[in-house]
């Protein structure tokens, strides 16, 4: 369980930041390098590196070099435990918001009774 929770932490912490959600963006598109990367994102090298180490331990993206330029790619990491997690939370919300609706309409009726026997 804990386990769990540390990849759930690292991946959404890693996913918050909207430049690592725009490199796994461009990387959904080509490889690039990091000089590639950040001159797109109008960043340092350093900057870069750090976005890119963040998705790296996320496992999200994965580096090679070669000479001199390190080449960065999507990971093998299909996120299917982050969508498990989101689909069971998008059910529980879902069912908190139906038994909203319920009691407002309920609410509503009440009003309407109420209201008319007022008159």
């Amino acid at each position: 369980m804990v386990h769990y929770q540390i990849r759930l932490d690292t991946t959404f912490a890693a996913l918050s930041d909207v430049t690592r959600r725009g490199v796994l963006e461009q990387l959904g598109g080509a490889d690039a390098s990091i000089t590639d990367l950040a001159q797109r994102f109008s960043m340092t090298l350093t900057g870069m590196k750090k976005h890119v180490s963040v998705l790296e331990q996320a496992g999200l993206v994965t580096t090679e070099k070669v000479g001199r330029v390190r080449t960065c790619k999507l990971g093998p990491r299909r996120l299917a435990e982050e969508m498990a997690w989101i689909e069971e939370h998008r059910q529980l919300w879902a069912a908190r918001f139906d038994a909203l609706d319920k009691v407002v309409e309920e609410l509503k009726q009440k009003e309407k009774v109420d209201g008319r026997s007022k008159e």
